[in-house]
């Protein structure tokens, strides 16, 4: 398969050309066997496979039968969406879901046939039963559990989703992961969640699902809370809990120079009134209101903290979650400060999603600039090398901006602690440096057990000057945020063993396979053999126009 005439639309849906190879079997003379057709009660109906062979398929959302074309590859495309995550149910349940559905395109006779699974934070491979467009099916951790809790439930749950290292029935991670949506095994496509600003508080806990709303599904812009208590699995498209125009903008931390202020932004048209809202620091666990205020259409409105809000607002600078919540449940706004003395803030993106931070300078009552870069930036990405190519191979380059060397691993406070980097989960050890004005170049765990340390600088060419390190995640072939964060501070709980650690961020970007503009072909980084280059650290990498393309240079 020639990953390469895949077509991709976003960050959302991953694509399957329907080969002769996998759909015009002409020796078997029949539809592959359904099995595991009993694993759920539902109204089977006479449907239209790829092929135009009738089949016996599950009723889905749609009411009747669709008669699927098949002609060419390039025609014959299916596209696929998570639209519905229960990470953390509420009161404590362990139960986990994830929905996902055809959107476009033909559907599948035998989705083990087309090898359709979920990767990423939780491992799950599909019966051999057909997929219908307009379908929503549900893959759970517990399906006992999930049919006690929705006994309306008509539609088909799978699960449970594979085990952990441990020998358990994996857990989606509260604090956040990717899920990965795969066919034939390739075309992946990277779905996000997080329990951190600016993602729904709602959905972590308190009772609501996440709900995709479009867009790119790596990013929070694209994921509302749902409307409904519980949400509403095996129904689509479903409703969110709408926020207003107004958000958190730019928060500074309290210090020697002054007191904490917050600024607020309207992006609406007609001035909003925030009288009575509730503004949360989550790292002291303090809920305040606002006195008074009016944040104009399309202005700001700057809340001094020792005199605007019902209590004293002090802004640590280890960082934190903060939250802005209006009068109806649901309306909120939130802002993740990292370990910082600098203001954090919201800078929108060209492209109309946003990246939060600290900022070069603070700019209360007018629009945030550019977010701080530290001393480590990420210099080149190679997220999806040229299947077609053995010798090329996924990496991440780091480069050291500063004339001294940057050690990643160091004492804070009488306790040692590595950097660490965001989305490919690693974290530095000692001897771990970056030369003054030098490059580090890290690869995959599976290049590691392959060729080794050796053999990637041999067939890359890289300088024994250059430091060469290992990571055991893996970069989505979509788009996903890499952050290089530094530790900052610690606190400790009531064991000296409980401690919690503050970072501060050095870079961050959130790539992706539908980046365009700017003259430049990002297309070829995907798949290509491109890799995607630094051309601007003014700021983080999040802007396409930060980033260009051409062969890898790992090291050099």
């Amino acid at each position: 398969m020639d990953i390469k005439k895949i077509a991709l639309t976003g960050s959302c849906a991953v694509a399957l050309a329907m080969l002769g190879a996998c759909s015009d079997d002409s020796s078997s003379g029949s539809d592959p066997v359904i099995e595991n057709a009993s694993s759920s009660s539902v109204t089977m109906i006479t449907s239209v496979d790829s092929q135009g062979n009738e089949v016996q398929v599950p009723a889905s959302s749609a009411s009747a039968p669709t008669k699927i074309s098949s002609s060419s590859v390039e025609a014959g495309v299916t596209y696929l969406n998570i639209t519905e995550i229960m990470y953390n149910a509420p009161e404590n349940s362990e139960l986990e879901w994830v929905e996902l559905t055809i959107t476009d395109g033909p559907g599948l006779s035998d989705m083990m046939m087309y090898q359709l699974r979920l990767d990423g934070a939780i491992s799950y491979a599909f019966p051999a039963e057909p997929l219908t467009p307009g379908e929503y099916i549900v893959v759970t951790n517990n399906v006992e559990l999930f049919k006690q809790t929705y006994k309306d439930f008509a539609g088909r749950v799978f699960g449970p989703w594979d085990k952990d290292e441990t020998g358990s029935v994996a857990k989606l991670s509260n604090e956040g992961d990717v899920i990965d949506v795969k066919l034939t095994g390739k075309g992946d496509v990277s779905c996000s969640y997080s329990k951190e600003p600016p993602w729904p508080s709602l959905a972590n806990g308190k009772g609501r699902s996440l709900v995709f709303k479009g867009g790119n599904a790596a990013q929070s812009s694209s994921w509302g809370a749902s409307k409904l208590l519980l949400g509403n699995p095996g129904v689509g498209p479903d409703e969110w809990l709408e926020v207003s125009h107004v958000r958190i903008n730019e928060i500074m931390p309290t210090s020697a120079q002054g007191d904490a202020w917050v600024e607020l932004y309207n992006a609406g048209s007609e001035p909003v009134d925030v009288a009575g809202w509730t503004f949360e620091s989550k790292v002291r666990n303090e809920k305040m209101t606002i006195k008074a205020g009016v944040v104009p259409a399309q202005g700001y409105l700057v809340l001094d903290g020792a005199k605007d809000f019902s209590e004293e607002l002090v802004v640590s600078p280890i960082g934190g979650s903060y939250y802005l919540y209006g009068l109806v449940e649901g309306d909120e706004s939130s802002l993740l400060l990292p370990s910082s003395g600098l203001s954090s803030g919201i800078v929108d993106l060209s492209d109309g999603s946003i990246a939060q931070g600290a900022l070069k300078e603070a700019t209360p009552g007018a629009a945030n600039t550019a977010l701080y870069v530290g001393a480590v930036v990420i210099n080149e990405i190679n997220y999806h090398p040229n299947e077609d190519d053995p010798n090329q191979l996924e990496f991440l380059e780091l480069k050291n901006l500063s004339a001294v060397d940057v050690s990643l691993y160091g004492t804070v406070n009488g306790k040692s602690k590595g950097w660490k980097i965001e989305g490919i989960n690693k974290e530095f050890a000692t001897g771990d440096v970056i030369p003054a004005n030098g490059l580090m170049v890290l690869f995959p765990d599976s290049v590691k057990n392959a060729i080794g340390e050796t053999g990637v600088r041999v067939r890359y060419s890289i300088p024994d000057a250059v430091p060469v390190r290992f990571y055991s995640g893996k970069l989505s072939n979509r788009g996903e945020t890499i952050a290089v964060k530094a530790p900052y501070t610690y606190t400790t709980g009531t064991s000296s063993a409980d401690i919690q650690w503050y970072f501060d961020w050095s870079d961050a970007t959130l790539y992706s396979d539908s980046w365009s503009g700017a003259g430049v072909d990002y297309k070829k980084a995907d798949g290509y053999g491109a890799s995607l280059q630094r051309v601007d650290i003014t700021t983080m990498g999040y802007e396409a126009s930060a980033w260009t393309v051409g062969d890898p240079t790992p090291g050099k």
